[in-house]
């Protein structure tokens, strides 16, 4: 008999079928004894004789035959795909059995502290409330791609291994590199750009590595960047535009598609208006200012409070929210970020900032070979280090720029996670590859 996937057995009522799965609970009535068995497509509930069922404990893994029964209305379950039918079972073979479990799976929630739920990734994971925070994650990333591929961008692998890094900075990860130092990469930046003089629109999924010496709720060792890098702009505001399509598309997607999810979570999709609000750094500081009281005026970036402030303002005013923040001074962002001609001092780059931190960052480049010499040479970035990126301006680049972001993040807040490392499979920070680095010591 072929197999029959759980989600299937709603077509099969009368009929006999093999499935095969977990069992996700066990509940015994006398003689008789209930279980919800899952697969990759549902869950569904079998009745079976105890004396068939034997010592069937959460996490077995099975193969139930047995024959589809439309169960009595009184009993139907509306929160169940599958809840109208149950499984009548005759044969039951344990395919592997599982440990005792170190805490319940079986309830809608896992109630577990941060430190234990990644302690026992590989069974919390399961969970169908941990599982689908990883379903909107594939919806986030599925989506990007599709829409860069409708709008003429062509995806490209980008190297993890690189001469040196395009950001500068210490938070760098160093490699012995057979008989030389290399680096991981914090970005993919330098190959964008290079690859827009072959493919003019290109993106990349892509792991990016950054040594934060720091454990916050937001940062992460390791996240899965989605970049994206486009020629021959009329102008830097011609990529947010482009954001702005990408984000709206990515959410529409998890709306449709993530609904399970969306519902576990009790969260709604962020309100996002025709046009999302853009506010020079200057002008964000002002308002936060006049609210608040508090006075930032003359730093270089927002703090995570600030970010929280300015979301708060686009909620009332603007009903929205997301919010772009525009022309960051010139000596926060990096050596390849152009200047506005109208505005010195500050840049044509900007970030978008959703539900109180940052989602995204982008801008507008410098495509000039010689400003971005000069620029890279007062930033101390030895250039010569990365000859294949110069090279690619030496034979002609065209006006470009691009955006970047995690997924992680994303996934973090349209699920209103407390925590980044919730929305990362396999976390890694500083205390932490799978197992705690401290117990290795």
């Amino acid at each position: 008999m072929e197999r029959t996937l759980i989600a299937d057995i709603i077509k099969k009522t009368d009929e006999k079928v093999r499935i095969f799965g977990w069992v996700n609970t066990r509940r015994d009535h006398g003689k008789i004894v209930f279980l919800d068995i899952y697969d990759r497509s549902g869950l569904a509930q079998v009745v079976a004789e105890s004396s068939l069922s034997g010592n069937l404990h959460p996490q077995d893994v099975v193969c139930i035959e047995g024959k589809v029964a439309k169960r009595p209305e009184k009993l139907i379950n509306p929160n169940l795909e599958t809840g109208t039918v149950e499984i009548q079972a005759e044969r039951i073979e344990i395919l592997s059995k599982a440990e005792e479990l170190p805490f319940d799976m079986g309830g809608k929630d896992l109630d577990l502290q941060l430190p234990t739920l990644l302690d026992y990734r590989s069974l919390t994971l399961r969970h169908p409330k941990v599982r689908e925070i990883f379903r909107v994650q594939e919806v986030v990333i599925d989506a990007f791609r599709d829409l860069l591929k409708k709008k003429g961008f062509t995806e490209f692998q980008s190297p993890v291994i690189i001469p040196q890094t395009a950001e500068g900075g210490a938070e760098v990860f160093e490699v012995k590199y057979f008989d030389t130092t290399a680096y991981l990469a914090q970005s993919p930046q330098f190959y964008k750009q290079i690859m827009v003089g072959v493919f003019e629109r290109v993106f990349t999924v892509n792991k990016t590595l950054r040594a934060e010496p720091s454990v916050t709720t937001r940062h992460l060792t390791e996240v899965t960047t989605l970049d994206a890098e486009m020629g021959f702009i009329s102008s830097w505001e011609e990529i947010m535009e482009t954001v702005e399509e990408v984000i709206k598309y990515i959410l529409e997607r998890v709306e449709k598609e993530c609904v399970k999810a969306l519902n576990y979570y009790g969260v709604t999709i962020p309100k996002v208006p025709q046009s999302i609000p853009r506010l020079k750094l200057r002008e964000a500081q002002e308002i936060i200012f006049q609210r608040t009281g508090i006075d930032h005026r003359r730093e270089s970036d927002l703090d995570p409070e600030d970010e929280r402030e300015i979301t708060r303002w686009a909620q009332e005013e603007k009903n929205s929210d997301l919010v772009f923040i525009t022309h960051y001074p010139v000596s926060k962002r990096p050596f390849y970020t152009s200047e506005d001609p109208k505005d010195p001092g500050y840049t044509l780059s900007f970030d978008l900032i959703g539900r109180g931190t940052e989602w995204l960052t982008g801008g507008q480049r410098i495509n000039n070979m010689d400003l971005l010499l000069e620029r890279a040479k007062e930033r101390n970035v030895d250039i010569k280090k990365s000859e294949l990126y110069i090279q690619a301006f030496r034979f002609g680049l065209p006006p470009e720029g691009g955006f970047s972001f995690g997924s992680e993040r994303i996934v973090m807040h349209i699920l209103g996670l407390a925590n980044i490392r919730e929305a990362s499979l396999f976390p890694r920070d500083m205390e932490r590859v799978d197992v705690r680095l401290s117990t290795l010591k």
